[in-house]
């Protein structure tokens, strides 16, 4: 078994990403609670690395994928959609609704090393699969350096 370096930073980022989205529910929750708009929602989002691209993968069940946008806007990725409720059924015929329905928006910041020329994205089984490809950096020129 391979010994791994503990990297306090990993913890204390990893804490914070789990606090704001515990704020960003209580107040999507409280937004909602008057009863005249639904409250706003965000799909969640898995983001790792390769070798040779990052990808996103986000949860959006029951969309299609006309419901959703991306778009590369500098250093940034913005995924932005809407999941519109069954017209057949009104409000008042459910006995429960758990499901967030409207528009959302999330932005992510992109490293300066990707081509975002190159993203591509495909939906399959409610998951939404975003890749953005690493850009192929030249290989450095040699410099060979004088020593007096």
């Amino acid at each position: 078994m391979a010994l791994k370096k503990w990297d306090p930073m990993r913890d204390i980022l990893f804490l914070q990403e789990r606090m704001s989205r515990m704020f960003n529910e209580a107040l999507r929750m409280y937004e909602g609670a008057d009863g005249l708009a639904g409250p706003a929602w965000s799909p969640p989002v898995d983001i790792y690395e390769t070798v040779d691209k990052i990808v996103l993968k986000a949860e959006l069940p029951g969309m299609e994928i006309d419901d959703v946008c991306i778009e590369v806007k500098g250093n940034s990725l913005v995924l932005k959609g809407e999941r519109r409720m069954c017209k057949q059924l009104k409000e008042e015929n459910y006995h429960r609704m758990e499901r967030y329905y409207g528009t959302f928006s999330r932005t992510f910041c992109l490293p300066n090393q990707v081509d975002r020329g190159a993203v591509s994205a495909s939906l399959r089984d409610g998951v939404l699969e975003i890749t953005v490809p690493k850009a192929r950096a030249g290989k450095a020129a040699g410099v060979k350096v004088r020593v007096e």
